[in-house]
C-alpha cells in the first residue's frame, strides 16, 4: 500500500473576496426584499379563495435577517377558533360531522413567480458588482 500525502499552501489574504461580499450585502440592502414582500402579499391576496374576503385581506409579510441570510415570511392573520383559515384553505380540513373539505393549492402558484423574480433580480445585482 502506498501512502499519498497531500498538502496545501496559500499566499495572500481574502481582502478582495471580503470587499466583494460587502458590496453584495449593500446591493441587497436596497429594499429589494420589501418590494417583493409587497408583491407577494398582492399575489396571495388575489389568489386567496374569497367568501367574506377576510382571509384575502389578512396577508402581510416580514423580512427576517439572520447571520446566515435574509428571508421573507408571509403571514395571514385570519384566525378563527385558533385555526389559521389560510392554512385550512390550502390543505383542507375536517368538518363537525366527520366530513372532509379538500384543500386547494393557491399559495404555491401565487408565490412561486414572486420568488423566481426575486432570485433573478438578486442574482443580477450580485453579478453586476
Amino acid at each position: 500500500m502506498t501512502l499519498v500525502r497531500i498538502s496545501f499552501s496559500e499566499k495572500g489574504d481574502f481582502k478582495r473576496t471580503e470587499k466583494w461580499l460587502k458590496r453584495c450585502q449593500k446591493a441587497l440592502d436596497k429594499g429589494i426584499f420589501d418590494k417583493y414582500g409587497q408583491r407577494g402579499v398582492a399575489a396571495l391576496a388575489s389568489a386567496t379563495p374569497v367568501d367574506s374576503g377576510t382571509t384575502a385581506s389578512s396577508w402581510d409579510y416580514r423580512i427576517v435577517v439572520t447571520s446566515t441570510g435574509v428571508s421573507i415570511e408571509f403571514l395571514n392573520t385570519n384566525i378563527n377558533k385558533n385555526v389559521n383559515i389560510a392554512i385550512i384553505l390550502q390543505y383542507g380540513h375536517g368538518t363537525r360531522n366527520g366530513g372532509w373539505v379538500e384543500g386547494r393549492d393557491y399559495i404555491n402558484p401565487a408565490i412561486d413567480p414572486i420568488f423566481t423574480q426575486l432570485v433573478r433580480e438578486v442574482w443580477k445585482e450580485v453579478i453586476s458588482l
